[in-house]
């Protein structure tokens, strides 16, 4: 690893690997550095996935993040550069067999694989501000071992793959929105460069399945925030989605509160899923709407329906699920969390009514969805600007 990068310091743990800052040891550039250890076949499968969502992608689109190279793990000292459009075979056999590529099955590994469980962990005492997330509510997803070291192995199997990619200062959206007073300039600019990025995934036929802002990244500029959406693992291609997004697919997956009522009611659903999380994200940034994480009091970014103390929060999928003509309040001007930006105009609040909305065909597809959310703006900054010149001449 020496001889290619140098690991300077982590800067992020999930339920799935280790990201650590790094520079390339020749020229000092800085990258981000993933370490996604291959301990199970369905971790192999997650990284399979990002890693062909990646190379998909590569470098075209300045909003989603950019994969330079992915190394694959051998030995405790052993690496090799995987070589561009392959895949490492045993990886792809241990997904396909449900076991470590050279192991023998076990009556663990012939059981049926546990279904997908959720990476967020949200709890706490309720708050009209910030407030927690309900214990009942949790949504599950895959998990790894998180940390853990690779089993050795027989010699030549993958321990790990080591994915090199564009290093993001700002850190995630969470960490940079939250940490500044509020801008609406700012927040409209974060907005516009999701939704290009949603349009140029879903034309490529990804569906990204778990939009929320610790899965953005932001790389900060003089010229303001460099949106990059990321996290592929949860992600699924198809040779093209249409217009409508109409590949279906079954795996309920995501983060509770960004889930679309249809992948909560455990339906076939589309790419219009990715609308609607975007849509929860949008209002989220725009009225900086907040919640709890369990365990810590650093607010996050999100949208819900709120259903009293006693039953915590409602994410907004499971409250359109039981209740599909529920309308919502946007803006939503008492659940903001402190130093609140301007509240979304009339026109940017019926865009967001359309991509939350229970029906995904009613939700506008994502070729149209920049051109949307521009012309809304842009009508409600005329909006604004006539709502001033009444108050300054008392009409």
């Amino acid at each position: 690893m020496e001889d290619l990068y140098t690991l300077d310091r982590e800067v992020g743990r999930g339920s799935y690997g280790v990201v650590f800052e790094g520079h390339v040891s020749k020229t000092g550039r800085r990258v981000a550095i993933k370490r996604l250890p291959c301990s199970s076949p369905e971790c192999m499968e997650l990284y399979l996935q990002e890693l062909w969502v990646m190379r998909t992608t590569a470098r075209t689109h300045p909003n989603v993040i950019a994969l330079h190279t992915c190394l694959l793990q051998t030995g405790a000292r052993t690496l090799r550069v995987l070589t561009p459009g392959r895949l490492p075979l045993d990886l792809v056999e241990s997904a396909l067999k449900g076991r470590l590529a050279g192991s023998r099955p076990s009556s663990l590994q012939s059981q049926t694989r546990p279904r997908l469980q959720d990476r967020t962990n949200l709890e706490g005492p309720p708050d009209t501000r910030t407030p927690s997330r309900p214990r009942a509510r949790r949504r599950r997803r895959g998990r790894g071992s998180e940390g853990a070291e690779t089993p050795p192995g027989p010699p030549g199997r993958c321990r790990a793959l080591w994915l090199v990619m564009e290093f993001c200062d700002g850190g995630d959206l969470n960490q940079y929105l939250l940490s500044r007073p509020a801008d609406g300039q700012r927040n409209r600019s974060v907005v516009e460069q999701l939704s290009r990025a949603l349009a140029f995934l879903h034309s490529l036929g990804i569906t990204h399945r778990d939009l929320k802002p610790d899965n953005v990244l932001v790389r900060d500029t003089p010229t303001g925030p460099v949106i990059k959406v990321a996290d592929f693992g949860l992600s699924k291609m198809s040779e093209g989605l249409g217009e409508e997004g109409r590949k279906c697919f079954s795996s309920t997956c995501g983060s509770d509160f960004y889930m679309a009522p249809e992948v909560w009611a455990g339906v076939g659903y589309t790419a219009q899923a990715d609308i609607f999380s975007l849509g929860v994200l949008f209002w989220a940034v725009l009225e900086r709407i907040t919640f709890l994480e369990e365990g810590t009091t650093h607010p996050q970014l999100g949208a819900y329906v709120w259903k009293g103390r006693s039953s915590g929060l409602v994410p907004l999928g499971v409250a359109l699920q039981e209740d599909p003509d529920l309308q919502l309040s946007i803006p939503m001007r008492s659940r903001r969390a402190p130093q609140l930006p301007p509240p979304p105009g009339p026109s940017v609040s019926r865009l967001l009514v359309a991509m939350l909305a229970h029906d995904p065909l009613a939700r506008p597809p994502a070729a149209r969805l920049e051109a949307r959310l521009r012309s809304a703006l842009l009508a409600d900054a005329r909006w604004s600007l006539r709502e001033a010149v009444a108050v300054t001449t008392g009409q």
